[in-house]
């Protein structure tokens, strides 16, 4: 696994030798639930603004709101600006090394942690996320998919898969995550570029189709996410404040856009300055 990886594994800044622990850190949030192909360029441009968390500390919350861009889910940019105080107020500007330290910053969970210790400090901690959840799942139990969430079952897995010696043990998560990014997909994998296709229980057994509870994709056009999005698009792209006028349409009815309104004011990505003009958050 950990030789393929070295002939396949893409060239991404945060992986580079020369990559700060910031950078790893705003990676790693920027790519949850997104893909690394709209991530690299958003990540350039942060790192290019916001060289360090004293930098972003220093900018109002707003402007991470609108330099969020079209990511997706924007309070993480708004936890990345909190985490980034933190960051100056307890640990010298500096992202904390320690699982422990890096778990208690804000709109860090236990992935989060897991992979920033290890792909920034080199810390051999147990780093499990959709991909690696997959691969695991065919080539040691055999099945086509993992569980819908994540069981301590798996977890358990995770770790008694890792190998002992440290370094490879860091080479070996980022490997069995590339392998599920590009190879080991969940629809059409491409087994026959597998590394590990003659070991895989899944393969070997004719790759016997899933049988587990139904998995429903996420609809987007008319719900409250796609709401919110266009309402954040409004006022990311207006110079200054923006009246409830020009808000109003941005949903197929006024209720929908006012109650997602209403929920942007109340997650702080929008600050309302009076009950009929609103801006980003200063």
């Amino acid at each position: 696994m950990n030789d393929w990886y070295a002939d396949a594994g893409r060239d991404l800044p945060w992986r580079r030798p020369e990559a700060t622990p910031w950078g790893v850190f705003l990676s790693e949030v920027m790519a949850q639930q997104t893909p690394l192909s709209r991530v690299e360029p958003a990540w350039r441009e942060w790192m290019q603004r916001w060289p360090t968390p004293a930098a972003l500390a220093a900018a109002a919350p707003g402007e991470a709101v609108r330099a969020w861009g079209r990511l997706g889910y924007p309070r993480r940019a708004l936890r990345l600006h909190e985490a980034a105080t933190v960051m100056v107020e307890r640990h010298q500007g500096e992202v904390p090394s320690s699982h422990a330290d890096l778990l208690a910053l804000p709109g860090v969970g236990a992935y989060t942690a897991a992979a920033v210790a290890c792909f920034a400090f080199a810390e051999p901690e147990v780093v499990v996320d959709t991909n690696v959840r997959r691969v695991l799942a065919r080539a040691v139990t055999g099945n086509a998919l993992p569980h819908l969430t994540l069981t301590r079952a798996e977890s358990d897995l995770a770790r008694e898969c890792l190998p002992h010696d440290r370094d490879a043990a860091n080479t070996w998560n980022v490997a069995v995550m590339e392998l599920g990014a590009l190879v080991c997909v969940a629809r059409g994998p491409r087994c026959e570029q597998c590394p590990i296709a003659d070991l895989c229980a899944w393969n070997v057994a004719g790759r016997p189709a899933y049988d587990g509870p139904a998995r429903k994709g996420q609809s987007w056009h008319g719900t409250d996410r796609q709401v919110r999005g266009e309402l954040l698009q409004r006022l990311r792209s207006a110079p200054g404040p923006v009246g409830l006028t020009a808000l109003e349409d941005a949903g197929p009815e006024e209720a929908q856009v006012l109650r997602c309104l209403d929920s942007l004011v109340a997650d702080g990505l929008v600050e309302p300055l009076s009950r009929q003009r609103f801006r980003l958050p200063a």
